[in-house]
């Protein structure tokens, strides 16, 4: 079968003259262009300073979730790891009881009180009595520091005995046969320092006396006096004083009852609202501090209940309530 021709429009010349031409404009444009040019290259756009930060942010948020990831997860205590550590603290570090606590809270504030009578005011009989009262052990304790009184050859020590101080510019309670007569007192405070004192009140039926200190320590300290309206037979307590002269001497006891009432042998006078106590006490403990195991004030250690001459501690104590001694110093009731 015979096929039908194709015809082109151009002319056979034409197309075969201008075919050289694109080569010619080739070779002419690569004359023109200078040798080994580079090529133009494209400008980048460079970060801004908020895609910066937030690129900081995420290294760091992810740093921070690695570390979290990698730690060991804490356990948490339990009541028995609890109760493990206190029974490790109690095996390695000596706790004070609570006796001994009461003892060192109280005994900034307990005194030694000595009186003294010149020995011309004496018969011969009272002047040996009372040099054989005075025949006992030396005291123990801090020494002297700085004494402010000098003891007289004329003058025998009349009385020992214990007081409190309930304001810390001196103001002392003791019992009033303790300072009873004295032509001289004298307190030693917890430091050693001596100073005399003057009497300043008494009262009788509660056998108190107040004193106060014509010099005293830098750092005294008064008691904390405290309400006898919750004490109950039971309670602890604790007397603080110089039994003998020795001290100051610590002994440990309950409340044995309330409301008692004692009559002096030496005097015949009659003391009611006592509180009973069967903390060992003894001479010398006479104006000295009961307190609770708080270390506050409760009561003033009075007399001892024994039906023999010995004058010795048989486990009946007596002494006056707080409130009746704040109130012999002129101090508001409770």
């Amino acid at each position: 079968m015979r096929r039908p021709a194709f015809y082109s429009s151009s002319r056979p010349g034409q197309a075969a003259a201008g075919s050289p031409e694109p080569e010619a404009s080739a070779s002419a444009a690569a004359a023109q262009a200078p040798p080994d040019s580079p090529a133009p290259r494209r400008r980048g756009r460079r970060p801004s300073q908020t895609e910066l930060l937030w690129v900081v942010i995420l290294v760091m948020a992810a740093l921070l979730a690695y570390s979290f990831a990698v730690q060991p997860t804490q356990r948490r205590l339990t009541q028995k790891d609890i109760d493990a550590a206190v029974l490790k603290t109690l095996e390695t570090q000596n706790i004070p009881s609570e006796y001994a606590r009461a003892y060192e809270n109280i005994r900034p504030s307990v005194v030694r009180v000595v009186s003294y009578i010149r020995k011309d005011r004496l018969s011969a009989d009272q002047l040996a009595k009372l040099n054989k009262r005075t025949d006992k052990p030396k005291p123990l304790g801090p020494a002297p520091a700085n004494p402010q009184v000098e003891d007289n050859d004329n003058e025998i020590e009349s009385g020992v005995g214990t007081g409190v101080v309930i304001v810390d510019k001196g103001v002392i309670l003791t019992n009033l046969h303790v300072v009873s007569g004295a032509d001289r007192i004298k307190v030693i405070f917890h430091d050693g320092l001596e100073a005399s004192a003057s009497l300043t009140n008494v009262q009788p039926e509660n056998d108190l006396a107040v004193l106060q200190a014509q010099k005293i320590p830098d750092d005294m300290i008064a008691a904390t006096m405290r309400s006898t309206g919750d004490l109950a037979p039971g309670d602890k307590v604790v007397a603080v004083g110089f039994p003998f002269g020795i001290g100051p001497s610590g002994s440990a006891g309950v409340v044995s009852g309330l409301g008692r009432v004692f009559r002096s042998p030496d005097s015949g006078a009659e003391m009611r609202n006592l509180i009973q106590f069967d903390a060992a006490a003894n001479p010398g403990n006479s104006g000295g501090p009961l307190v609770t195991m708080d270390g506050q004030l409760v009561g003033i250690v009075t007399a001892i209940l024994n039906p023999t001459s010995a004058r010795t501690f048989l486990g009946i104590g007596f002494a006056v309530p707080i409130e009746n001694a704040a109130n012999a110093a002129g101090l508001p009731p409770f």
